[in-house]
């Protein structure tokens, strides 16, 4: 086994161990290589297709579910793997017939286009062993780096690219190039300068997919308005909603409305309370824990069921594995899997369960500042900094993690001085989404834009406001402090770079799989910067 593809990864190089630091196992890692080994090869097939008008919808769903399939804590069913690498070999061998009859190429030498899988779960894992990220001991470690560096981009975009399609928006110049991206990575006459023009094209194309994400959230649910969430509880029974889905928890409170549950939030559901057409809804009530850092003890503590419907999940614990249940592409052995979007074994647990006892009333949060509500109040904005009441502004985002180091985010945002706005999005900003910051001018120092792909939102905020102060992105009074951990991180900062943005800080450590040829390649080009402690980089920001 070896995966280095999340911040976590051991000892920051890699796990090499029967299990990793995630939780999957020896025997997933070698079934997940060898999915991905086989979407490269369904990709060839598919990228010579186009060039016939030879475009399959069913190719291109798969392809993004089985990608999607390899996330970090996605799903670690290593019987779910197998079904999907045998679809990927079928899928792969109709639209070969499919290229043939149109007169295109199907010739393909690639191991990748012509295996054939085995046929027991044991056999299949030996050919993904053969196959894993170090399974070419000669290549250059810098093209290595450049490919994977390449792939996680397509993870992540393959993601957003899914969640985008669950809600009606697809565009398949998204799908065409995950497939022009996968197939050139079994391409070893590329050299980094190529790679690298790949790279940046992952990022222009994520861009095009959260666009589509947003499209589809924001035309379903309308866009979020500003909102106070209580994290409080409330006396009955319950139903807590962790992942990232808007589909899915709006077909939870379809279906439990009128039965006495209470609908929460967990994680990145968190900003769903700020759309008007979930917030509609009398039984959708609050928010209940944070993200990463407690989430085995708060999931423990609930007493209600628990669904989660998309990535984002440590290794269950026995204490709730009974309340659990999972959704969509989420999938653990033992876990009751709901395929059909009926939440009816949820809402049957969740009746058994006490659920709360009492009404326990703490403090609330405000969600809902995606960048219509943030240009709604942007001659406010613009005022605050030109009157010298907004020095500064800083966007602290990206992902939660369980490693030490992450602290970091808490002690930044706190520290930032009084005239400075906090923008921030993901489930990083669960170190210190309930910080009291105040406001300046009535405008609120901490703004929750959203979820991981509200990313598109921040930026459409940035463009705004570089044409209302006429001057690019970099020259805005604004500093990019992220926080990463698994492959939608990497789209998103891909995304970040096509666009040129300069002067970033990443953390809380590199990317293991950034060779120190490359990272210098970004270092140079974007001054692309490893965070050091707040009070350093805060001054280093400001002076």
């Amino acid at each position: 086994m070896f995966c280095f593809q999340c911040e976590q990864t051991m000892k920051g190089e890699g796990c090499n161990k029967n299990v990793g630091v995630c939780g999957k196992t020896e025997e997933v890692a070698a079934l997940q290589d060898l999915l991905i080994y086989g979407v490269k090869g369904l990709s060839l097939y598919a990228a010579e297709g186009r060039k016939h008008t030879v475009v399959d919808d069913e190719v291109n769903k798969f392809t993004c579910e089985a990608i999607f399939s390899t996330l970090t804590n996605v799903d670690f069913d290593p019987d779910r793997f197998a079904a999907l690498i045998h679809q990927c070999t079928e899928h792969r061998d109709r639209l070969k017939a499919d290229i043939s009859a149109a007169g295109g190429k199907t010739d393909f030498s690639e191991g990748a286009a012509t295996f054939t899988p085995e046929d027991t779960l044991e056999g299949l894992v030996r050919q993904g062993e053969a196959v894993g990220i170090k399974s070419d001991p000669d290549i250059n470690p810098d093209i290595l780096s450049l490919k994977e560096l390449l792939i996680y981009g397509i993870k992540g975009v393959a993601a957003y690219a899914d969640h985008a399609r669950i809600l009606g928006q697809e565009d398949d110049v998204v799908y065409a190039f995950i497939h022009e991206g996968m197939a050139a990575t079994l391409d070893n006459s590329l050299d980094a300068d190529a790679l690298v023009g790949l790279v940046m094209k992952c990022g222009e194309i994520n861009l095009r997919t959260m666009e589509l994400l947003s499209a589809g959230n924001t035309g379903t649910y309308g866009h979020p308005v500003p909102t106070q969430v209580p994290l409080g509880v409330k006396k009955g029974k319950a139903i807590l909603v962790s992942g990232h889905d808007l589909k899915d928890l709006d077909l939870i409170l379809q279906q439990t409305e009128g039965k006495g549950i209470n609908v929460y939030t967990h994680g990145e559901m968190l900003p769903c309370h700020g759309y008007p057409e979930l917030k509609k809804y009398a039984h959708f009530y609050g928010h209940y824990g944070t993200a990463w850092q407690n989430q085995a003890k708060e999931f423990s503590e609930f007493p209600g069921a628990i669904v989660m419907t998309t990535n984002c999940i440590q290794k269950p614990q026995e204490a709730y594995q009974d309340n659990l249940f999972t959704t969509g592409l989420v999938g653990w052995p033992g876990i009751e899997h709901i395929a059909d979007k009926d939440f009816t074994p949820a809402i049957e647990r969740a009746l058994e369960l006490p659920g709360f006892t009492e009404d326990q009333e703490t403090k609330s949060v405000m969600v809902g500042f995606g960048h219509n509500a943030v240009m709604g109040v942007a001659d406010k904005v613009i005022e605050g900094v030109k009157n010298k009441a907004i020095r500064h502004f800083f966007l602290v985002g990206g992902c939660d993690g369980a490693k030490p180091g992450r602290s970091y985010y808490t002690d930044f945002v706190e520290k930032a001085p009084q005239d400075t706005v906090v923008l921030t999005l993901a489930c990083g900003k669960f170190r210190f989404f309930d910080k009291d910051l105040g406001d300046i001018g009535g405008i609120p120092r901490l703004l929750d834009i959203g979820q991981c792909n509200d990313a598109f939102s921040a930026i459409q905020i940035a463009v705004a406001l570089a044409g209302a102060f006429e001057c690019e992105v970099n020259d805005l009074p604004l500093s990019i402090i992220l926080s990463w951990y698994e492959q939608k991180a990497c789209a998103i900062l891909l995304t970040l770079l096509y666009l040129g943005i300069k002067n970033m800080r990443l953390g809380p450590s590199l990317p293991a799989f950034i060779t120190p040829n490359i990272l210098n390649v970004l270092v140079e080009k974007f001054n692309i910067m490893p965070v050091s402690t707040p009070e350093e980089d805060l001054q280093a920001i400001l002076g």
